[in-house]
C-alpha cells in the first residue's frame, strides 16, 4: 500500500535543490531538539527503527504534506509514545502525574550519546534463507509494492519500482526485513540486494532515460526472471 510518503519520482513536485555548503545542520534550534528528544526516546528500547519509519508515514496525508521534517519526527514521536504506552495525552499536554517514570532507569544520559550514536543500530545478521540471486541475474520487482505481512504496512519497496525489470548489482547480506519488524513480527531477517534499473524502465518520461538508479531491495521484493 502506497502513502503520501512514497513520492520518489513523482512528476510536479519540481526540482531538488541542495542546501548551500555552508549551510547550518540545522535551521532552528527546536530541529537539533527534536533530534535530540528523538534519539533519546529511541534508546528507551520501547521500539525499533523500523516502527518509527512507519508511524511518519501514518501521519495523515494533510500533515504529512504541510509539516516541515522536523516536524514530522516529533509529531510521529508523540504519537508512538502514547500507542507504546509510554506517555499519555494527558503527560504531552504537561498534566500528566508528577512522579519517578517506570523507564527511568533507562534515560540516556549525555556521557553515553557518543558511544551510542558511534554504536549505531546495525541491522545485518548471520542468519536467514540463502540468497537466490546473483550478480548480474535479471530480476523483476513484484506487483503490487504492499506488505504482504500486515495490511497497509511498511515496506521499503517503493511504488515507482513495482513491476521494473533490473540486474542485480550486489549482494549485501541477510538484513533485518523492515517490513516484519516494523510491525511486532520479528527480524525476519532475509538477503538484501542492490539492484540497478535504468532511468527508462521506472518512469516513463525520464529526463535522462539511460541512467542507472540503484535500489537497495529485500529478496521477497524480487523475482527471477
Amino acid at each position: 500500500m502506497t502513502r503520501v510518503h512514497d513520492m520518489g519520482g513523482r512528476f510536479g513536485d519540481g526540482p531538488v535543490v541542495p542546501d548551500a555548503a555552508d549551510a547550518p545542520v540545522f535551521e532552528e534550534d527546536w530541529h537539533a531538539r527534536a533530534l535530540a528528544v528523538t534519539l533519546a526516546c529511541g534508546a528507551l528500547g520501547q521500539w525499533n527503527l523500523d516502527t518509527s519509519r512507519h508511524a511518519r508515514e501514518r501521519l495523515a496525508p494533510k500533515d504529512y504534506a504541510g509539516f516541515s521534517y522536523y516536524e514530522k519526527w516529533i509529531s510521529a514521536l508523540a504519537d508512538l509514545l502514547v500507542e507504546q504506552d509510554v506517555l499519555t495525552r494527558e503527560d504531552l499536554a504537561g498534566a500528566g502525574p508528577e512522579a519517578v517514570h517506570r523507564l527511568a532507569g533507562k534515560a540516556l544520559k549525555a556521557a553515553s550519546v557518543p558511544g551510542v550514536l558511534a554504536k549505531g543500530g546495525p541491522a545485518d545478521r548471520a542468519d536467514g534463507p540463502q540468497p537466490r540471486f546473483s550478480a548480474g541475474q535479471a530480476v523483476r520487482v513484484r506487483v503490487p509494492a504492499d506488505n504482504p505481512l500486515q495490511d497497509g504496512g511498511h515496506t521499503r519497496l517503493p511504488q515507482y519500482a513495482a513491476g521494473a525489470r533490473g540486474y542485480i548489482l550486489r549482494l549485501h547480506g541477510n538484513h533485518v526485513l523492515p517490513d516484519s519488524n516494523a510491525h511486532g513480527l520479528g527480524e525476519a531477517p532475509e538477503p538484501l540486494y542492490a539492484v540497478r534499473f535504468h532511468a527508462r524502465m521506472l518512469w516513463s518520461h525520464a529526463e535522462h532515460p539511460d541512467d542507472e538508479v540503484v535500489l537497495d531491495m529485500w529478496q521477497s521484493y524480487l523475482e527471477p526472471l
